[in-house]
Parts: structure tokens; sequence; C-alpha cells
């Protein structure tokens, strides 16, 4: 069997991972305390215009998603 195959689905099994991972965490997210409540989430409201930039989740985010790849693609 080509090495193409082995390759294509040990990344389908990685992206079917992920998916569910981030299905749970939408799903959870609202039960999980300061998720989008950090200080430096920037939130402006005034008579009816509301500005939310969840500035400081962002980059955790940004920062956890780079130390996950970073673990599963070195070799």
């Amino acid at each position: 069997m080509p090495i193409i195959f082995y390759m294509l689905g040990k990344y389908l099994i990685l992206i079917g991972f992920v998916l569910i991972l981030l299905g749970l965490f939408i799903n959870l997210a609202p039960k999980i305390p300061y998720v989008g409540k950090l200080p430096g989430d920037i939130y402006y409201k005034k008579d009816n215009f509301v500005f939310y930039f969840p500035l400081t989740s962002s980059i955790i985010v940004s920062i956890i998603l780079s130390l996950l790849l970073y673990i599963f693609t070195r070799r």
C-alpha cells in the first residue's frame, strides 16, 4: 500500500479528533468560568451598541494551539 494512504488516514483521524474537541469546547465553553471574561478582553457597551473583542482569550487560544501543533508536527 502506498505511503500516501497511510499519511492520509493519519491526518483524517487527527482532523476528526480536533473536530470532536472543538465541538466539546463549543458546547462546554459557557459553563467554564472566565472564558471570554479575562482581563484584557475589550468590552464596550453604549446605548444600543456593543463591541466585544476577546484579545486575551485569543492570545491564550493561540498559544495553546501553537503548542499542540508543535507537539504533533515535530519529528
